[in-house]
């Protein structure tokens, strides 16, 4: 090979560099490559914080106590006050208990009686709520309660069941048609439309009349728990006319 040529190879492929393969069709740069993926990536964490960030706010607005209009002023767990309502006789009736006998209201006259109408075997938080009200058993009654009562929509062989699975003692109704809780309005405050209960107290006197109400499973916040402790703040201030 003469020098000529050599210069000539020397100029086309660039002093002292080997020759450039060309490209493949169909390749790109890594760079490229890799954005798209980079983009997924960014728009999956986005995804992710928004969905957090909305079961958090419901998470919130199902178990923070309320403030603002409606609220008790007392424990701040907001509650309506349905009807029948204090100073109103208590209407009457005979269910199906978790005892293994029928319970009447009338049964119970000569004793302070809690009613608890709550939403069932669906809500895990009303079947908590009645253990921290056997838990409290003195508080309430230091507060003048001598019977807690529940009433709820399910069929009796299940609450039965239920109660006798978590161990509870409290006497749980069955009002499987609804009868007395749309007597008492309490199937009006809950999640499920009319269909159940949501998370309605009554407080019955000695006498049978009504002398607190709270309707706390009602909207926005559908409250399915309210400490014990939360409750019997309001029952103390609702029962000397602090009704919000």
């Amino acid at each position: 090979m003469t020098s000529r040529s050599a210069s000539r190879r020397t100029a086309a492929t660039g002093a002292g560099q080997p020759p450039r393969r060309p490209a493949r069709a169909g390749t790109r740069p890594a760079a490229t490559a890799r954005t798209p993926i980079r983009w997924r990536a960014i728009a999956v964490a986005v995804v992710a914080v928004v969905v957090g960030g909305g079961l958090y706010a419901v998470y919130r607005n199902a178990s923070d106590p309320a403030t603002g209009p409606g609220s008790s002023g007392g424990s701040g767990y907001a509650y309506q006050v349905g009807q029948p309502g204090p100073g109103t006789r208590a209407p009457t009736f005979t269910l199906a208990a978790s005892t293994g006998r029928p319970l009447s209201l009338a049964s119970l006259r000569g004793r302070t009686v809690l009613l608890y109408f709550q939403e069932g075997l669906s809500c895990q938080p009303c079947w908590d709520q009645i253990t921290d009200l056997e838990k409290r058993a003195a508080d309430l009654k230091a507060a003048g309660v001598d019977q807690v009562v529940s009433v709820t929509t399910d069929p009796i062989d299940l609450i039965t069941r239920k109660t006798r699975d978590m161990g509870l003692a409290t006497p749980v109704l069955s009002d499987a048609d609804l009868a007395v809780s749309k007597t008492y309005h309490a199937n009006e405050f809950g999640m499920m439309g009319t269909s159940r209960d949501g998370h309605t107290f009554i407080l019955i006197d000695a006498g049978g009349a009504i002398t607190w109400r709270a309707d706390y499973g009602g909207a926005p916040k559908y409250t399915m728990f309210v400490p014990t402790a939360a409750l019997l703040t309001d029952l103390r201030a609702g029962s000397h006319g602090g009704q919000p």
